[in-house]
């Protein structure tokens, strides 16, 4: 059944996109923000808690529909809950059309559209970069997205599937990574500030979810792309990263499409217009560049087939194990 949900959702996903502020996300925020402001009190402890309340209490929720509707209904409720869950927490139309802009705006010799078009997109200072790293912070930030919002989501929903929890393995991964993203932008806000005790606590949790997921989309980008390369680059240049797990996959990435990432990041900018301009880096890492071939808009074609063709490896995969388990 998990593939018939994923591939069902996806299907819907592309045929009617949902909007960047639908219900769904505008909920989990105000969650995040409910649970911050009522039990963060600036304790370890209290980071662990509200953790726990903002990521479990929704994932265990998602697994009580599941069982409730197979309960009731049989497989073929369970199968539209799964579908509707995958719905609202992955897709490629979550970050593809800042995607296409930006390259559209590139094709089109309009490097300053291009500019501000990354910059709204990620919330960066952009205003002097060159065309070659303006491709460059948009390949890292689309392969990125990419994981975050398609191949990490399927890692947990098929860990939850196997075992027996429907789609909240999906709920607890996009929640564990909206949580952190969600506490670290809120730990520099000047009204309700998150905690450092709560950040640290999200962001050690998020790491560790995501280590997995981020070696298997690794993997994924080296078999369909240039596999020698991608393993050579993931060995031995991941660590120039400041994130691991994003070094794991930016890495991969390099190698299987022979471009040159990693280098100096962008700036974010001030949470509130006029404040100071935040402290970290908004790019995955700073540091010298990978060796390959500088960033060229040519490249953005080789990202979207290697994207695809990972997806392709993913459903693939997901018939055998679905037909190896009907034969057995």
């Amino acid at each position: 059944m998990a593939f018939f949900a994923i591939a069902l959702a996806l299907l819907l996903e592309q045929v009617r996109p949902l909007a960047a502020n639908h219900p769904a996300a505008m909920g989990l925020k105000r969650w995040l923000r409910q649970v911050g402001r009522n039990v963060d009190a600036g304790g370890v402890h209290h980071g662990w808690l509200a953790w726990i309340i903002a990521v479990g209490v929704p994932m265990l929720a998602a697994a009580a529909a599941y069982w409730l509707l197979d309960w009731v209904g049989g497989w073929p409720l369970a199968l539209i809950w799964s579908v509707a869950v995958l719905y609202v927490t992955l897709g490629f139309r979550k970050f593809s059309h800042h995607f296409t802009g930006i390259r559209d705006a590139l094709d089109a010799g309009d490097e300053e559209r291009a500019r501000v078009l990354l910059a709204r997109w990620q919330q960066v200072d952009a205003s002097s970069v060159p065309r070659s790293e303006i491709v460059r912070h948009v390949i890292e930030y689309s392969v990125l997205a990419a994981h975050r919002y398609v191949f990490g989501v399927l890692v947990w929903f098929c860990i939850g599937a196997v075992l027996g929890l429907g789609p909240a393995g999906a709920v607890f991964y996009r929640n564990a990574e909206s949580a952190a993203h969600y506490w670290r932008r809120k730990s520099q806000a000047p009204d309700h500030p998150t905690s450092p005790a709560l950040r640290a606590v999200a962001d050690a949790a998020w790491h560790v979810i995501d280590w997995l997921p981020a070696r298997a989309t690794a993997l994924g980008f080296a078999i369909v792309g240039s596999f020698e390369d991608a393993i050579d680059a993931w060995r031995h240049h991941a660590m120039r990263f400041a994130n691991r797990n994003d070094g794991v996959i930016l890495a991969a990435t390099a190698g299987a499409i022979g471009v040159r990432l990693g280098g100096a990041s962008l700036r974010p900018l001030a949470p509130d217009p006029g404040g100071p301009p935040m402290k970290e880096a908004a790019a995955p890492g700073d540091g010298d560049g990978l060796p390959g071939d500088a960033a060229h808009t040519r490249h953005f074609t080789q990202v979207v087939g290697l994207v695809w063709r990972t997806v392709a490896l993913w459903l693939l995969v997901l018939i055998l194990l679905t037909l190896a388990h009907v034969v057995g």
